[in-house]
């Protein structure tokens, strides 16, 4: 099982970027992906899961209206939208697979398996 997950860099407020999450070893449908981030000196943040059955989204308060998570289950593949970046957004970027229940989709002790984690920087 892998999870891959790419698509960091270095942005300007207000600009934006997609991270991806290729899965490997498992299907998409059967599990649930989400997306987290740790600042420097910060508790890892769940900010984003989509159920693996029904597809169902869920945002933390924090990213609501600006992020955007999708899924291509042909490429077994994950993504985040990621709109009207803040500085405050700056962070290593993680993707998880699990199958958590509904109201702990941001617990990160839900999740099995961990990809490796891609630097978003957002420039004031």
């Amino acid at each position: 099982v892998q999870l891959q997950a790419s698509g960091g860099g270095l942005v300007q407020a207000g600009g934006s970027l997609r991270l991806s999450c290729v899965l490997s070893g498992f299907r998409l449908v059967d599990y649930g992906i989400g997306w987290f981030r740790q600042a420097p000196g910060k508790e890892r943040e769940g900010i984003s899961y989509i159920r693996g059955s029904g597809g169902s989204t869920y945002y933390a308060d924090s990213v609501k209206g600006r992020f955007t998570i999708s899924r291509d289950n042909a490429k077994n593949t994950v993504y985040l939208q990621m709109n009207s970046l803040k500085s405050e957004d700056t962070a290593i970027y993680y993707c998880a697979v699990g199958r958590p229940v509904a109201s702990a989709w941001s617990t990160s002790s839900m999740y099995y398996y961990w990809g490796q984690g891609t630097l978003v920087t957002v420039s004031s």
